[in-house]
């Protein structure tokens, strides 16, 4: 096809996307003509575009934040001991504490545009201006993927390392008690959060799931996304060739196995896959798997429905719903830079290039742990305006004697990195490495100053022994 008629189109779809989002409330939500049905013609930016225009007009901007919350992450390390859930269905979880506070996030504080909550984090000298809320979000990201709580479960695929999304989680369909569902529901209280404050969440979610929070529906294709070998199955059952006697040999039970993993009656009619039931088997088997999520991602959905307009999501394809709500788990180092500001030194100075260089040199992985080491969080936001008028602070002191012996502080409350004057990009690179595997948690004493091995005393943002199960997480392997 020409280029000229492919731009041609373009251009037609843009100038549809803008004078129809503006009309959006106009159109049914279900239905013939709903929203659901043009998701695929209207341009993204048009779509996300008018999506945060109905968000910022029901913002709350006359509070600085909402309700204190104590959270006891102290007791969390206790609670999950040498791993597992974090107490009886993960309730001493962070997210579980909060589930059991979600009563005080009214809606007028879950409209605020940041600061939903402030933290008091039990134990911990914590003065939260916004470090130790970011700080207990990404706490309940991590709780969520390191088996603290019952919620995620991961991908067929990943169990069996074949196929695509072997690193990605599901929505666990076992889990779907009261608290189990009350939980879920607060998981998507922090999606809606993440979508109104441009705050992205670090999940790691198969798509299948995002297309069913964004009202779509899963086809056979999406299950083989997940669990490589199902589908497959399902038609060589089908596809067998009628002979009794092998149905007979291979005994099968006419049950499916979930995305959990364990088996699912499928009918009370039969015990056992016969040629005459095949069929049906197909079918049922096939129905399950593809609405074996169903309560749990209703239960998401309602909590959303608190922060956002759900019925607008039906815009977005899953892809563009995932990428609202956690952003990209890449870190673009030039986004980094162009909101940074430098104290006590010059931008141009050799110091500041290092830091940059090191910067680069680091992993995604190291990238986003120096995300949390100062600013309690995992992701950048997407865009610029997305940081609120929040600069990345590079300060360099002089108080540091020798500077060589000192660790960088930060001060996540201000995304505030301060740093010795290092005498050489080596010793910045080492410090700031050991800074990030080894200083994870934030507190406002100033008695934790860490010894390097083989050198003096180094300033830190460490804890106090009292929470040293938080603050001492793996070292790298530099050490």
């Amino acid at each position: 096809m020409p280029l000229v008629v492919l731009r041609n189109r373009l251009v037609l779809l843009h100038h549809f996307s803008e004078l129809f989002c503006p009309v959006t409330a106009m159109f049914p939500v279900e239905g013939e003509g709903s929203l659901d049905t043009l998701r695929g013609i209207l341009v993204s930016s048009t779509k996300e575009a008018t999506f945060r225009k109905v968000v910022q007009a029901t913002m709350v901007r006359d509070r600085q934040h909402g309700p204190v919350i104590e959270l006891n992450r102290i007791q969390v390390k206790r609670a999950r001991g040498k791993g597992g859930l974090a107490g009886p269905d993960g309730i001493k979880s962070v997210l579980g504490q909060m589930v059991s506070k979600m009563s005080l996030l009214t809606q007028e504080a879950l409209f605020l545009p940041h600061r939903v909550w402030k933290v008091k984090f039990v134990g911990e000298s914590v003065d939260d201006c916004g470090g130790g809320y970011s700080e207990s979000i990404t706490e309940m990201c991590e709780e969520l993927q390191n088996g603290a709580l019952p919620l995620l479960i991961v991908t067929p695929n990943g169990r069996d390392e074949a196929g695509t999304n072997r690193d990605c989680f599901l929505l666990n369909p076992m889990a779907k008690s009261p608290l189990h569902l009350n939980m879920f529901r607060f998981l998507g209280v922090l999606m809606g959060i993440a979508i109104r404050t441009g705050s992205p969440l670090s999940l790691n979610l198969a798509e299948p799931v995002w297309k069913q929070l964004a009202g779509m529906t899963l086809t056979p294709a999406d299950l083989t996304e997940v669990d490589r070998d199902y589908v497959p199955g399902l038609l060589c059952i089908r596809d067998m060739e009628p002979d009794d006697k092998v149905f007979h040999t291979l005994e099968m039970p006419f049950s499916t196995p979930s995305a959990y993993g364990n088996d699912v009656p499928l009918s009370t009619r039969y015990r056992r896959i016969m040629p005459e039931n095949r069929l049906e088997y197909v079918k049922l088997a096939l129905n399950y798997r593809l609405h074996e999520f169903d309560e749990q991602v209703k239960a998401v959905k309602e909590g959303m429905a608190r922060v956002v307009p759900v019925p607008l999501v039906s815009l977005f394809s899953g892809y563009e719903l995932q990428t609202m709500v956690c952003g990209s788990p890449d870190i673009p180092l030039a986004l980094l830079k162009s909101v940074a500001t430098y104290k006590g030194v010059e931008a141009s100075s050799a110091l500041v290039q290092w830091f940059w260089d090191v910067m680069e040199e680091f992993t995604n992985q190291e990238r986003s742990l120096f995300l949390r080491f100062v600013w309690g969080r995992t992701r950048l936001p997407r865009t610029i305006a997305d940081f609120r008028g929040r600069d990345f602070v590079l300060q360099v002191l002089d108080k540091y004697n020798p500077a060589d012996h000192f660790l960088p502080e930060s001060y996540t409350c201000f995304f505030l990195l301060k740093m010795p004057r290092y005498s050489c990009k080596a010793v910045l690179q080492e410090k700031l490495k050991y800074a990030i595997h080894f200083c994870k948690s934030i507190d406002t004493d100033e008695y934790a100053r860490v010894a390097m091995p083989g050198s003096g005393a180094a300033s830190s943002n460490c804890d106090s022994d009292d929470v040293d199960s938080i603050a001492s997480d793996q070292l790298g392997s530099f050490l």
